[in-house]
């Protein structure tokens, strides 16, 4: 499975290349995940709008995700879900559980957010 990374100054964007996305791409996409948090990167937007189906190893994967990005302060977001996978997150009682977003552009302005409330912080300790 391919994918795409675009990096930014705070976030990464990583979108699978893939209608289907199963064990095997999830597994790849973790891979990628960890390497980016070790690598300092600690938002990282998931962009599914090529992905028509997912199952329930992506779940796991997703929440690996975010328990990385957490850990550092940052955000895990998916964009781009269609109904089925949009469904599928909510069989699975997680559409509280993960940041999702309509588009790219509300992934950064949720992101930029974040990052200025992680810098007020810092300055008032």
């Amino acid at each position: 499975m391919k994918f795409t990374v675009e990096k930014h100054e705070r976030y990464v964007i990583i979108e699978p290349l893939t209608e289907v996305l199963d064990g095997k791409g999830a597994s790849k996409l973790k891979g990628e995940f960890m390497l980016r948090n070790t690598g300092g990167q600690r938002n990282i937007v998931l962009n599914l709008g090529q992905v028509n189906r997912a199952d329930e190893d992506v779940l796991r994967m997703g929440l690996l995700a975010r328990r990385l990005c957490k850990a550092s302060g940052g955000l895990f977001i998916l964009t781009g879900l269609n109904q089925e996978l949009i469904d599928m997150l909510k069989l699975a009682r997680m559409t509280d559980y993960f940041k999702i977003t309509r588009s790219v552009s509300e992934a950064e302005d949720m992101i930029f957010g974040n990052e200025i409330r992680l810098d007020l912080k810092e300055e008032q300790a």
